[in-house]
């Protein structure tokens, strides 16, 4: 086994009140790919400032092998001192490192390096922090939250980058899908303490539950111990008196353990408060456009929404979905067409950007508009803290400033004043942000099963899937041009579909451009054959592709050397950008040689 290149063991830190982490351990080596998961609030990003050196524990042991690198992905990226995205991501690059990596990750993040670091957007922030980290190809990466912001087809890029990365990850991420793509180990940071599973996040979740059914069984247990040495020490025949102390010290012992076991963070527990059931057409869209300026946002789309639709919206950041999201809930006017809202309508809104939330109103307030200590949930009056307590947070917080909750507990917020509010509409704009994984369990659920209707904007696969009943996404996937269409089902079954249309019309282009057999000559004549170009190429393309097969392979042994980076890193990039360049000329090749071989048989008969 080898040693590792950074160990935390027994971590503690404590803020004034619990302590926040009280005997946790991360153990990372070469070539490991670690989720870390955890409820919000369980000390996960606090566990990875310690790993990154930015944080110290009050005690325990870290160690960090000297040689290692390590990178550590910003919540928020500091961009003082950078006047262009380019100049920030190349300062995270070390003495060795090839600059044209950061070129490489800007490209593909949809960045050209030239942007203002203080016009960036919050995810182009994001962006530009994953290139600067990610540039290095440091010995261990730690990255809390990187999806947060990202587009699906960046998300799906960077989950291929992440899978062939030489560099050891410890990853937070609400993302199932992505956790599941990623990860081959699972760290569970639970009420201070760390539990390591060697495997992925796709078994995370049945493991979890073992160990707590097994935590409750011994509980359980112990407390029948205690109820038997009672017993004993109140009804049996007395014995040595130092035996009887010694049995009274044991269950003193037992009976602190059973009064000191912290049982696992609850889970929300709510409901949707009832509303007057709208009419059966809720939305009724008949080919709306919007454009700004000469780029189109919204060609002519129309749709009919009916009372219990789950519509879901997808697309890369900036193809549209909140421009189309507002113009279907009247918020915004379309430049041509008509929608019509159905009656009855109740509608409720989780923001992306959270701009409901005024960082110096206290949770209590916010929950009740200010009107004292009580708010109507499902036509009963209940008291704040007794509802606060249903979202998992506790009585003392109710005094607490928003600016003071981090960001899944600014959405657990959210979500609780909309759930205490009748609605028959519901609009979710990027509603997964920040959840940990057991709230967004309670919000598929909620989704899943709410009466009324849901439109909501997600990038996170998983969650569609499990909820919707169609999907509004970009006819162009790769480069929105206004167009938008409908697919039954989920993100998946969109994929499917989409697969199947792009093969029907690659077919038709094929069948379009297929070349024609050349005309048979007069009568006598001799028949058509290739040209001389076209038969050098056939003879010698194999031949090509031989020599290119061969070159590819001698450089692929080169790199299986698992030194090479370390020990000459500009080596391994200039080997690693030759590859690029051979395999791409040998699709060519191979392509062409396809084409004539057909058109050989073709000629042939």
């Amino acid at each position: 086994m080898a040693p590792p290149i950074l160990k935390l063991d027994d971590i503690f830190l404590s803020f004034g009140g619990a302590p926040l982490l009280a005997g946790a351990s991360l153990q990372i080596e070469a070539g490991d790919k670690i989720c870390l998961v955890g409820r919000n609030g369980s000390g996960k990003s606090t566990l990875l400032k310690i790993a990154a050196g930015l944080v110290e524990a009050q005690s325990g042991e870290v160690f960090r092998h000297p040689s290692s690198t390590v990178r550590y992905l910003e919540q928020a990226p500091d961009f003082a001192g950078f006047n262009t995205v380019q100049a920030y991501a190349e300062a995270g690059l070390g003495p060795g490192d090839d600059p044209y990596r950061v070129t490489y990750l800007l490209s593909h993040l949809g960045l050209t390096g030239d942007e203002d670091p203080r016009m960036l957007s919050g995810g182009e922030s994001r962006r530009a922090a994953l290139a600067r980290v990610m540039a290095p190809e440091p010995d261990i990466l730690l990255l809390d939250e990187p999806t947060n912001h990202l587009d699906l087809p960046t998300i799906e890029w960077l989950e291929g980058e992440l899978q062939k990365t030489r560099s050891a990850l410890v990853l937070i991420s609400h993302d199932r899908r992505f956790l599941e793509k990623v990860s081959t180990a699972t760290v569970w940071l639970d009420r201070g303490t760390s539990r390591r599973l060697d495997r992925g996040f796709a078994h995370f979740e049945a493991w979890r539950d073992q160990v707590l059914e097994a935590e409750e069984l011994e509980q359980h247990k112990l407390g029948k111990s205690i109820e038997r040495e009672e017993h004993w020490l109140r009804y049996g025949v007395t014995a040595r008196r130092k035996r009887n102390m010694r049995r009274l010290g044991e269950l003193q012992t037992m009976r602190s353990n059973y009064r000191g076991h912290k049982g696992p963070q609850g889970t929300v527990q709510a409901t949707v408060s009832d509303a007057q059931e709208s009419g059966k057409l809720v939305i009724e869209a008949d080919k709306i456009t919007k454009s700004f300026g000469e780029r189109a946002i919204v060609t002519p789309f129309s749709i009919r929404v009916h009372r219990g639709d789950c519509i879901g919206l997808v697309g890369p950041n900036g193809a549209g979905k909140t421009t189309l999201l507002k113009m279907l809930t009247g918020q915004l006017a379309p430049d041509s067409g008509t929608v019509k809202l159905g009656t009855n309508l109740e509608i409720a809104t989780l923001d992306q950007k959270r701009e409901d939330l005024d960082p110096e109103d206290t949770l209590a307030n916010y929950l009740t508009d200010g009107r004292g200590e009580n708010l109507l949930v499902n036509g009963e009056q209940r008291h704040v803290t007794g509802y606060m307590k249903e979202f998992l947070f506790q009585p003392e917080q109710a005094r607490t400033p928003i600016r003071n909750l981090s960001g899944g507990e600014r959405a657990r917020l959210m979500l609780a004043r909309i759930l205490s509010r009748p609605t028959n509409l519901l609009i979710l704009d990027e509603p997964t942000n920040d959840l940990d994984i057991e709230t967004l369990d309670l919000l598929q659920e909620i989704v899943a099963g709410f009466p009324g209707t849901v439109i909501l904007v997600s990038h996170d696969r998983d969650f569609l899937d499990r909820t919707v009943t169609s999907t509004i996404a970009p006819a162009v996937p790769d480069a929105p041009d206004g167009r938008w269409i409908e697919y039954a089902g989920g993100y998946s079954d969109m994929l499917v579909q989409r697969k199947g249309a792009l093969e029907e019309r690659r077919k038709a282009e094929k069948a379009a451009e297929k070349p024609k057999t050349p005309e048979a000559s007069a009568p006598g004549s001799s028949k058509v054959k290739l040209s001389f170009k076209q038969k050098f190429a056939l003879e010698n393309l194999p031949k090509e592709m031989a020599k290119a097969e061969a070159e590819i392979a001698k450089r692929e042994q080169v790199m299986a050397d698992p030194n090479l980076f370390t020990r000459d890193p500009a080596a391994f990039n200039r080997l690693a950008s030759e590859m690029e360049k051979l395999r791409a000329g040998l699709t060519k090749m191979e392509e062409e040689w396809l084409e004539l071989e057909m058109l050989r048989e073709e000629l042939e008969g």
